[in-house]
């Protein structure tokens, strides 16, 4: 009997759940292993915040996912790997065997810095909805006047405009912070900049936030900007215990993936979406990606459990 041991319910390991849910691999045992019970799939989260669908409309029970497939669900996160004993330690410390490993646990949005401690973050998303929900009120109730969106890339944009229809009707003040010009490279940047300007929303290009705490942010050069509620959307950061292991990793500390979304390292691990970097193949990180991979990386777990040559990923 193999153990195939998928780590996190991003949206391959989705479709990598209902692969083996509708077509069981015999002599292989299953088990999932994620500190939540629900899924969220990430492009419709924006349309909740404005308030065009409910959060049940995007969630995904995982343990029900789990139990189709035939899969042991654990509510516990992946705090270590030895790839020696072929061992996952949760964060409460139990011992997880493999012989077949799968990686998409996705990305943070907190700076390593811990400049983000204090701010909502947009990842996870099941907290970032949750925190939204409190923010949403207390900015209906008048106790938060001023909303700071750190991060000028497409989602830190996309997530405040729409809070801003979220709260439409509402007198709170949107800022934007930015380290780099907004969408910097993309050819979209002048319209974006034009429809922030029309909603009201103030930008600050080339300002750099370096902490976020209850009375606002700090920024380079020692000043301070007044804010109720801080919003971290920067950039995917990798999680910490991904580069402190042996796994072969790229220069971000995500783990590098060849074409079959095999580790470089250690061939009975695959990794997928956020977590992954397709060595040769560099892609933003966005769920997109990660619904793409999850049929391939489906088939390669079932070749790796038969001992059989994996596919390669071709993205369209």
């Amino acid at each position: 009997m193999k153990h195939l041991l998928l780590v996190g319910g991003g949206h391959s390991h989705l479709a990598v759940l209902k692969s083996f849910g509708d077509t069981p691999a015999p002599g292989a045992r299953l088990a999932l292993l994620s500190p939540s019970g629900h899924a969220f799939y990430s492009g419709m989260v924006p349309g909740v915040v404005a308030g065009h669908y409910r959060p049940g409309d995007c969630r995904i029970d995982l343990a029900a996912l789990a139990a189709r497939a035939g899969a042991r669900f654990l509510l516990d996160s992946a705090a270590g790997v030895d790839l020696a004993k072929r061992e996952v330690t949760t964060a409460r410390g139990e011992r997880l065997h493999y012989d077949v490993l799968s990686l998409d646990i996705g990305s943070s949005a907190g700076d390593p810095s811990g400049a983000a401690e204090r701010a909502l973050r947009v990842r996870p998303v099941e907290s970032f909805l949750a925190g939204w929900e409190r923010l949403r009120e207390s900015a209906r109730s008048g106790e938060v006047r001023c909303i700071a969106v750190v991060g000028g890339g497409a989602a830190g944009i996309e997530v405040l405009l729409a809070m801003r229809h979220g709260l439409a009707g509402v007198a709170a003040e949107f800022v934007l912070f930015s380290e780099l010009p907004i969408l910097a490279g993309h050819g979209a940047r002048r319209r974006i900049a034009r429809i922030l300007g029309e909603r009201g929303v103030t930008v600050h290009s080339g300002r750099k936030v370096v902490a976020a705490g209850e009375n606002g942010l700090g920024l380079d050069g020692g000043e301070r900007f007044e804010a109720q509620a801080a919003v971290w959307a920067t950039g995917a950061y990798a999680p910490p215990w991904i580069a402190q292991s042996a796994l072969a990793t790229d220069a971000r500390g995500f783990v590098a993936v060849s074409e079959t979304l095999q580790s470089r390292s250690c061939p009975e691990i695959f990794a997928a979406g956020d977590v992954a970097t397709v060595i040769g193949e560099p892609r933003p990180k966005s769920g997109v990606f990660a619904v793409r991979q999850g049929p391939v990386l489906a088939r390669n777990l079932r070749r790796a459990l038969a001992g059989e040559a994996p596919e390669p990923f071709r993205s369209p």
